[in-house]
C-alpha cells in the first residue's frame, strides 16, 4: 500500500512505478520469490537488438540477480553498467576476423560458475536462438546436469527493419520473409542454404552477417532471377545512437556499401518492402 496524503492519483502513481521497478529488476526481491533465479542454475537471456530498453522485462529482471553474467559483444553494454559492483562479468565476445571466445570455453564458463553454487545469466544480442548458439548451451549445460531457464529476445532481423520504418511483411505485398547467415560465401562446401531457391522467392530476405560477403550474395541472387532494381535497406548498428542506414538496389548495394564504409553488425533487407519509409 502506498500513502500520499489522500492524494489518490499520486498514491496510485507511486505504486505502479514500484510494481514497474520491482518487474525490471530495478528494487530489488528475495530471489525466492522471483520466477527464473536458481543459485547453481543458468539463465539464457536474449537482450535485443542494442536499445537496452527492448530487453524484455523478464530478462532484465533475471540479469538484476545475476552473481555471473556472461556477455556477447552484441549484448546491450548499457546493461552491464546498471549491475551491482559484486557481479562477476565475463566477456565471450566473437569479433568478426578478431578477438574470440571459443565455444567451449564459454560452455565451460557457465558449467563450473553454475557448480560453484551461482546464478549465471548468459546475456547474448537479439534472440539467443537466432544464429546465436544458445541451444548449443543449452546441451552443454544439460549434459552437466545444470539446469537453464530460457529467456527469448527481440532479433535483430525484425526489430531493426521495424524501427527503420520497414516491416519484413506487408499484406498483398509479401508473404514469406527468410532470414540467413551470410557467415559463409554461397559457394562455401559448409554453406547450407539453397541461394537458387532465395532468388526464386517473392518474399523478403534478411541477411545477417553479410556485410563482408555483400558482392557474393547480391551476385547469386541476381543471377538467380531477382531483378537489379529490388530495394535493399542497410541498417549499421540498428536501434543504438550510432544507427546509420542506407538505401540502395540490389544491383548497386556492394558498391554503396562500401563507399559508405559501412561495418558489423549491420542488417541488410532485400526486397519490396525495404522501399516502405524512403
Amino acid at each position: 500500500g502506498v500513502l500520499a496524503g489522500g492524494e489518490h492519483r499520486r498514491s496510485a502513481a507511486i505504486r505502479s512505478a514500484i510494481h514497474e521497478a520491482l518487474q525490471q529488476g530495478v528494487i530489488a526481491r528475495d530471489d525466492s520469490v522471483t520466477p527464473g533465479v536458481v543459485r547453481g542454475g543458468v539463465a539464457l537471456v536474449g537482450g535485443g537488438p542494442g536499445d537496452p530498453e527492448l530487453v524484455t522485462v523478464r530478462g532484465r529482471r533475471l540479469l538484476a540477480h545475476a552473481d555471473v553474467v556472461v556477455a556477447d559483444r552484441l549484448a546491450p553494454q548499457e546493461l552491464l553498467a546498471e549491475l551491482s559492483p559484486d557481479v562477476e562479468v565475463i566477456d565471450a565476445a566473437k569479433i568478426p576476423y578478431g578477438r574470440s571466445m571459443a565455444q567451449d570455453a564459454i560452455n565451460s564458463v557457465l558449467v563450473d560458475r553454475a557448480k560453484e553454487g551461482k546464478f549465471v545469466v548468459r546475456l547474448k544480442g537479439g534472440d539467443p536462438f537466432v544464429f546465436a548458439r544458445g541451444y548449443e548451451e543449452i546441451i552443454a549445460c544439460a549434459e552437466a546436469g545444470i539446469p537453464v531457464t530460457v529467456v527469448p529476445g527481440v532479433t535483430s532481423a525484425i526489430g531493426v527493419p521495424a524501427l527503420a520504418g520497414v516491416p519484413v511483411t506487408h499484406r498483398a505485398m509479401t508473404h514469406e520473409f527468410v532470414v540467413v547467415s551470410g557467415h559463409v560465401a554461397p559457394e562455401h562446401p559448409e554453406s547450407l542454404v539453397n541461394w537458387d531457391a532465395l532468388a526464386a522467392m517473392r518474399g523478403t530476405i534478411v541477411l545477417l552477417m553479410a556485410v563482408e560477403r555483400i558482392e557474393l550474395f547480391a551476385r547469386v541472387l541476381r543471377e538467380g532471377g531477382r531483378p537489379a532494381d529490388t530495394p535493399v535497406l542497410v541498417v549499421q548498428q540498428g536501434t543504438t545512437s550510432a544507427e546509420r542506414t542506407l538505401r540502395a538496389t540490389l544491383a548497386d548495394a556492394p558498391e554503396r556499401i562500401r563507399a559508405e564504409g559501412i561495418r558489423p553488425p549491420a542488417i541488410i533487407v532485400i526486397g519490396a518492402v525495404a522501399a516502405f519509409g524512403a
